[in-house]
């Protein structure tokens, strides 16, 4: 139980802060923090709880992540389900949390969607389905890979939640203008559950994008894995 609600607050830190970035932080004048400023939020968010919590649950922080350790082998299944609810349920209270304070500004409009994911009219670039679809899938495999790889006991100890929060600041830097950058279902989905409408409708993707983005991520560790330490 104190891995699940290690992931439940590891996540509801990661969607809080880096959704909380897209939505809060880039509204003032002459301060907002743009698409650099909601990258590093996204990886810091990571990093910072990947050293809280790590040690209790593996800060997984997202499904994708988790079945991505599950199909590297690294990962029992039989905790698949009970780690990707806590995700699930951390990442909708942070949507409630981020709702309130939102909501509370001048000129609030939900249907902006609260930093939620998109493709078509609601990609920041007015990118196809296509696009998203392949970016999303790209990046979360690769993501995953140098999650399996940072982790590997043959890497170098204690820089894990680094090369991870770095990996994932670079994501953001090349897809928010793409779809707003997933690579995480719960992520997408604390947002979309408060905005409703247009964000639950293409929410499908970023569940599907990810989860097959993170079988494929490892599925090329298992390809490229250094052999067993004797």
């Amino acid at each position: 139980m104190k891995a699940y609600g290690a992931e439940f607050l590891g996540t509801f830190w990661l969607v809080l802060c880096g959704c909380g970035s897209a939505v809060l932080s880039t509204k003032v004048p002459d301060i907002g923090i743009g698409i650099h400023g909601i990258a590093v939020a996204f990886g810091l968010s990571v990093l910072t709880m990947a050293y809280a919590v790590g040690a209790v649950s593996g800060a997984h922080l997202n499904p994708a992540v988790s079945v991505g350790l599950w199909a590297a082998g690294r990962f029992p299944a039989a905790r698949l389900l009970p780690y990707v609810v806590a995700q699930v349920l951390g990442a909708a209270v942070a949507g409630a949390v981020l709702y309130v304070i939102a909501s509370g500004g001048p000129g609030f409009d939900i249907a902006q969607g609260m930093g939620s994911n998109g493709y078509g009219a609601h990609s920041p670039g007015s990118y196809t389905l296509l696009s998203a679809a392949v970016a999303e899938v790209v990046m979360t495999m690769v993501f995953v890979l140098v999650i399996l790889g940072a982790t590997h006991p043959a890497a170098p100890a204690g820089f894990a939640p680094v090369a991870i929060g770095l990996a994932l600041t670079l994501i953001h830097l090349v897809t928010i203008p793409v779809t707003g950058t997933s690579v995480n279902p719960a992520r997408s989905t604390g947002p979309a559950l408060f905005a409703g409408g247009w964000a639950l409708s293409q929410l499908w993707l970023f569940w599907v994008a990810p989860l097959a983005g993170a079988v494929l991520g490892a599925a090329a560790w298992r390809a490229l894995a250094p052999p067993p330490t004797p």
